[in-house]
């Protein structure tokens, strides 16, 4: 029992718009759940069984969220019914029913992107109002009613919108600096590990091939050394600037040392991985250069094993490295794949 809790409460710190449809959603069966039993018991039928509809679709998406550990659809889903769901209570309640449409607004924000949300907010208000000016009474007793009704809800809109907005950016900047290396952009050595786990667990289950290149800028402290640190840094940037061009979106370059960067090949094997090298020695060559001309860097490379730990296999393609920088740099040594012989 203790460890299943704490591997949630690790997920639910990790990751935090699982942690939110994991409050929103409990508070929300916790709220409406006694409103849909006192609605089919005073024979409202329409209102119970959508109250009904959003406590069970809040348990589903809570449920997806969980299992598959993707947060976007389950928050749009719920978006969806929920507007919907509150357009009819309203409707069928009048103004009892409007006071929900606050706790909705709070809903949308935080379950879809601030624009989505705003639309989403917009369009139950639209509905509302056309419903009103069709059925005259229904909804609004007067027509001031609507109006201050209107005016708050597009207040209370407009500065959730503000929040939401602010609160996405800073929170890409929070995972961008816990992910990125400040420097080149290129993803941290934190990253790399997990980014590691991710390819072996996938070579185990899968069987998908992954490599690994070990990338080390010769002789960088003489750059720093001779032509300063701010010229030692431009090489940094432009070299994961030019590696970004090069390869694939699904590819991953990483920081994890001074001058040693490391890139992650997915779906790769022995003979793709020393094409990729090639590829990159030819790029830097012709254009990585510094006020005294060309750089070059040495490279190591390995293909995963079947079973092999992800440290074990950085080991293999930093001992590749190391044999091409004492062969004289400049080179490329890949580990032969061979598959290790079984005790």
């Amino acid at each position: 029992m203790g460890k299943p809790f704490n591997r949630a409460l690790t997920r639910l710190r990790k990751d935090f718009q699982l942690s939110i449809i994991t409050l929103m959603g409990f508070f929300g069966v916790l709220g409406i759940t006694p409103y849909a039993v006192y609605r089919f018991s005073q024979g409202n039928y329409p209102v119970g069984i959508a109250d009904t509809i959003i406590v069970l679709s809040t348990l589903f998406a809570m449920g997806y969220a969980w299992q598959t550990g993707d947060t976007r659809k389950p928050g749009l889903f719920l978006v969806v019914v929920a507007s919907l769901c509150a357009t009819l209570i309203a409707i069928k309640l009048g103004i009892n029913g409007l006071f929900w449409i606050y706790p909705l607004i709070l809903l949308n924000f935080f379950m879809a992107p601030p624009l989505l949300a705003l639309l989403a907010t917009v369009a139950v208000l639209v509905a509302l109002v056309i419903y009103a000016r069709l059925m005259p009474g229904a909804v609004f007793e007067s027509d001031y009613q609507m109006l201050s009704f209107i005016v708050t809800v597009m207040m209370a809109s407009t500065l959730s919108f503000i929040f939401a907005q602010r609160a996405r950016y800073q929170r890409k900047q929070l995972q961008s600096w816990a992910t990125r290396d400040a420097l080149t952009g290129a993803r941290n050595r934190r990253v790399m590990d997990q980014e590691l786990k991710v390819a072996v667990a996938n070579k185990r289950r899968h069987d998908i091939n992954s490599a690994v290149l070990v990338i080390d800028m010769d002789h960088f402290k003489q750059v720093n050394d001779r032509f300063g640190h701010a010229a030692g840094d431009q090489v940094l940037v432009s070299f994961v600037e030019l590696t970004n061009r090069c390869f694939r979106h699904e590819d991953r370059l990483f920081r994890f040392g001074g001058e040693e960067f490391l890139l992650l090949l997915c779906n790769t094997n022995e003979r793709g991985l020393r094409a990729a090298a090639l590829q990159l020695q030819a790029q830097i060559a012709q254009h990585l250069k510094t006020p005294d001309g060309p750089v070059t860097a040495s490279m190591g490379g390995a293909v995963l094993y079947t079973n092999e730990r992800w440290q074990d296999w950085l080991q293999r393609a930093d001992h590749q490295l190391y044999e091409a920088k004492r062969a004289g740099r400049n080179r490329i040594h890949i580990d032969t794949y061979q598959v290790p012989a079984t005790a």
